[in-house]
């Protein structure tokens, strides 16, 4: 791993924007043809850390926590099914859907690394919320989308109750706030330089190119 482009993506499962990040930095990967000179991994960050366990209608929320009017929400949602649309991913956006609980899947996305499966499980659990119409929140969802990616649930699930798994969590999202991440998607290189937003493919293009330049100067 010493050769690659280390990529740290701190980010949440009910984000769209880090969704398309994630989606235009992948593309610009791919048209370079670096992939096997990247190491992806994904860091913590909770939108709604204190959401209660029955969620809250998107609506709702959205107008509670920006101030948006409907008409704004509506115009945003379109946006980024557009941009989705555009990378073959899927915004289906719904009067009931609800914003939830991320904490759990967090826990879950650290135990997929350690079997090379993280931005695989990251992938399908913004596909559950996003494209399925499903609460990324509940036990059976969660269960469902660890086997989808193939791996062991149960030894998956037991990771929540242990206390050693949360607490690490809470200090990764602790680490990334104190160097001043407070949006998502941040996008940071070796941990030295960082991009936050969901940038066009062509900017990811620029820097991915010289940063891989760099490191084979080195």
């Amino acid at each position: 791993m010493a050769n690659k482009l280390k990529i740290d993506i701190v980010s949440d499962v009910v984000c769209p924007w880090c969704t398309i990040g994630y989606k235009r930095l992948e593309k610009a990967i791919s048209e370079l043809g670096i992939e096997d000179q990247i190491d992806i991994e994904w860091q913590p960050f909770e939108l709604n850390p204190n959401m209660p366990a029955e969620g809250q209608n998107v609506i709702e929320h959205i107008t509670e926590k920006y101030g948006s009017t409907l008409d704004q929400q509506r115009a945003s949602q379109q946006h980024m099914a557009d941009a989705g649309e555009e990378l073959g991913f899927k915004f289906d956006y719904f009067d009931e859907m609800r914003m939830v609980n991320t904490f759990d899947a967090h826990i879950l996305l650290e135990y997929a690394k350690d079997f090379g499966k993280q931005t695989e499980l990251k992938m399908a659990f913004t596909k559950a919320f996003f494209s399925d119409r499903k609460d990324v929140s509940k036990k059976d969802v969660l269960k469902e989308t660890l086997l989808s990616v193939g791996l062991n649930a149960e030894d998956a699930l037991a990771k929540l109750d242990s206390e050693d798994a949360r607490l690490e969590v809470r200090e990764k999202q602790g680490y990334w706030k104190e160097l001043g991440v407070n949006s998502v998607p941040t996008i940071v290189f070796n941990r030295k330089s960082a991009v936050t937003g969901a940038q066009p493919v062509d900017t990811f293009k620029q820097v991915l190119s010289e940063l891989i330049a760099e490191q084979k100067s080195i």
